[in-house]
């Protein structure tokens, strides 16, 4: 079976992890008798460079004929003048306009030989296993008005937090619909003491949970949830929040996992159903990590986010559970003969490259 991926590897580390995550998938493909047919497009702050945007029409229109995209990470000082009028998170925020992505999903595991890898104590630690759903095409990141200007008082800019019905009900579906297949727990997250569109997200969120009776519906404010992913991780199982909100605290959530550089994520047009006749809506997958320009070139990135995305890619995009799954062992199994990158290695273990990782977990599937 062929299968059309399209691969932006973008700047930083993005690249390097890249490179490993197609090196897993070669793997599933020789295993499993696949054929992943990998167009490789610019994006980011590359494309800046050689083309003068962060998304060439060349690259969305790849996007439109694939499967699915596997996606690096864009960005780096070269390119964060902030006076510039075009910069390289541009190209990321288009993807998902473009292919309609408005909900990611960002799970959060501890493995347990990871346990120690994590500032969190132990104990907090143990069961921890959620999906963090954001909304990803609405709130502060994209409505207007969104600008800067001169006054004869001084310098003054705005964004806008604003939410439509149709958008809350659509992410919240989301969450229920993961929830109804887990613990059956939805956490809705809100700032609606202070702001109206929370009130009315959660408002919304009351009125779909009509449809999931089978599902516990709970609200938690902002502030609140920030400290309780610390103090009690272990209670959530799925948690949707609207785009700033849901950006800030899968960054938090990371510290459970001992480290940014282990966690995938899915942006999605709505959950995907592989099994159907009809085209499926093309989504793409990233780990939630940055381009790390600190690091990029010294060859100790975490492939592992990265890999782990392309796992949710086989199953949720092409319907390749057994293969999916194959990766996930495949990444645990490594992890507990002692491999590490050097974010996870506060446990010890056997210190180990970003190749080489991506090689010993290829060597697994």
């Amino acid at each position: 079976m062929e299968y059309k991926i399209t691969v932006l590897p973008g700047d930083g580390i993005g690249p390097e992890v890249i490179d490993e995550s197609v090196k897993v998938l070669e793997a599933v493909g020789r295993r499993f008798g696949h054929d992943f047919d990998l167009a490789y497009g610019i994006v980011g702050g590359g494309a800046i460079d050689a083309t003068g945007s962060a998304l060439p029409d060349e690259t969305i229109e790849m996007c439109l004929n694939s499967d699915a995209v596997l996606f690096g990470a864009v960005g780096g000082p070269k390119w964060d003048d902030p006076q510039a009028k075009v910069r390289p998170e541009d190209g990321i925020l288009a993807i998902r306009k473009q292919l309609g992505l408005f909900a990611n999903l960002r799970p959060v595991k501890v493995y347990p030989t990871l346990i120690n890898a994590s500032p969190v104590k132990p104990e907090l630690l143990e069961g921890v296993d959620m999906i963090v759903v954001r909304e990803l095409t609405g709130g502060l990141y994209f409505a207007q008005p969104k600008k800067r200007w001169n006054t004869s008082r001084g310098r003054r800019s705005v964004d806008t937090l604003k939410y439509t019905e149709k958008e809350i009900v659509r992410i919240l579906r989301v969450g229920f619909e993961l929830a109804r297949g887990r613990r059956k727990l939805l956490t809705s997250v809100d700032k609606a003491n202070v702001l109206e569109s929370s009130r009315l997200w959660r408002e919304i969120a009351v009125e779909v949970s009509a449809d999931y009776p089978d599902v516990e519906l709970e609200h938690i404010l902002v502030d609140a949830a920030a400290m309780q992913l610390i103090s009690n991780p272990s209670h959530y199982d799925v948690i949707v929040a609207e785009n700033m909100f849901g950006d800030i605290l899968t960054d938090e959530a990371s510290v459970l996992a001992g480290s940014m550089g282990m966690l995938p994520s899915a942006s999605l047009a709505g959950l995907p159903d592989p099994s159907s006749r009809k085209k499926q809506p093309i989504s793409l997958y990233e780990p939630i990590h940055g381009s790390a320009p600190d690091i990029a070139g010294q060859g100790i990135a975490n492939p592992i986010g990265t890999i782990l995305s392309a796992a949710s890619m086989l199953q949720l995009s092409l319907g390749l559970d057994e293969e999916a799954t194959a990766i996930e062992e495949a990444v645990e199994g490594v992890l507990a003969e002692g491999y590490r990158t050097a974010d996870i290695a506060g446990d010890g273990g056997e210190l180990t490259d970003t190749v080489r990782m991506g090689s010993v977990i290829a060597g697994r599937v």
